[in-house]
């Protein structure tokens, strides 16, 4: 059976008779957790693996493992980690970027020993000094050359640890002025200021495999939509910042949208969005998406494919040694 064009989210620490019978219709291209999906590293390898029995394949399962002030799995199971950026404040960079990959290397250890193999992580929005404190101390960075070397150690930190990065959010969030889960943003910025500085890094890494769309207006490119729902970001996304990978929208549940979720699914897709990412768990808004979702084909499902495929065995390593350097480097103390 074609996959959907679809990344969903169970609603809690099991699968009910009714919610797995329609994943396994549904057939989504993955599956995302939340921390309401988190008990146990037990439960959690369950969970994962009950996924994927259901689809019938080994479907990616993602989760939002950045550190810090979004991490959904955490203590007493899993490692606390502060916020990224204070990473980097008064650090010395070589230091903090040694740090940066020991830290999702360890992160992705932990994923990868739950079945979780898709970090939505690195955040590359450049933090712009007035942006909406929702990317805050989340953000690698406040200008585009130190987010590009940063979020490469993000990304090489996961990938030797067996787990893909997400890019997100494209074309860029740092300057947002409200958080896009409660409402819509709205950038006034000019065109060639955004070129310079917000599109910067994702053109950088536009080579990874997989994206996350922006729930965010650019009125310099599309006054009337943000970039999830509009052609003409999603034009820019794929011919200027020249990103190929599998483009995932931003949650579709989220108030920076309106209408209806079959509208929010249909005009996400016309868009140019290859997939429909969803994380409320609500069983009836995932059915109305499911129903009005397309299935993967055509360019779609190679990037899907592609990004499948690039899943990767985990590079050998000593976690224990990796721990213990991290925590020299930073002065942080890990749990776990």
């Amino acid at each position: 059976m074609t996959q959907g064009a679809l990344i969903l989210a169970p609603e809690g620490l099991v699968l009910g008779d009714r919610e797995a019978a329609f994943f396994r219709e549904a057939n989504p291209w993955a599956f995302i957790l939340f921390a309401r999906n988190f008990e146990s590293p037990e439960q959690a390898l369950r969970l994962t693996s009950e996924l994927r029995d259901i689809v019938g394949r080994d479907a990616p399962v993602l989760v939002d493992q950045e550190g810090g002030r979004v991490q959904r799995m955490g203590p007493p199971h899993w490692r606390q980690w502060r916020p990224v950026l204070g990473l980097f404040d008064g650090a010395d960079e070589a230091s903090a970027l040694e740090a940066t990959r020991l830290r999702y290397r360890i992160i992705a250890d932990e994923l990868r020993a739950v079945g979780i193999d898709v970090n939505c992580a690195p955040l590359l929005d450049v933090l712009a000094p007035d942006g909406h404190e929702i990317i805050g101390n989340r953000a690698l960075g406040r200008d585009p050359e130190e987010v590009i070397r940063r979020g490469r150690a993000v990304s090489e930190g996961l990938k030797a640890g067996g787990v893909l990065p997400v890019i997100k959010h494209i074309p860029g969030h740092g300057r947002a002025n409200a958080d896009s889960h409660e409402a819509l943003p709205v950038v006034p910025t000019p065109r060639a200021e955004l070129e310079a500085i917000d599109f910067a890094p994702f053109r950088a890494m536009a080579n990874e495999a997989l994206g996350m769309t922006a729930h965010v207006v650019f009125e310099a490119i599309d006054p009337g939509n943000c970039a999830t729902l509009s052609p003409e970001c999603i034009r820019v996304i794929r011919k200027e910042i020249c990103f190929d990978g599998l483009l995932m929208t931003d949650d579709l549940s989220m108030n920076a949208l309106s209408g209806s979720m079959t509208e929010r699914t249909k005009k996400s897709i016309a868009a140019g969005c290859d997939v429909i990412l969803h994380c409320n768990g609500e069983l009836p808004e995932m059915e109305e998406i499911a129903a009005a979702a397309p299935r993967l084909e055509g360019a779609a499902l190679r990037r899907a494919e592609r990004a499948a495929a690039a899943r990767q065995t985990p590079d050998p390593a000593d976690i224990h040694a990796a721990v213990a350097r991290y925590e020299s480097l930073t002065g942080e103390a890990l749990n776990g």
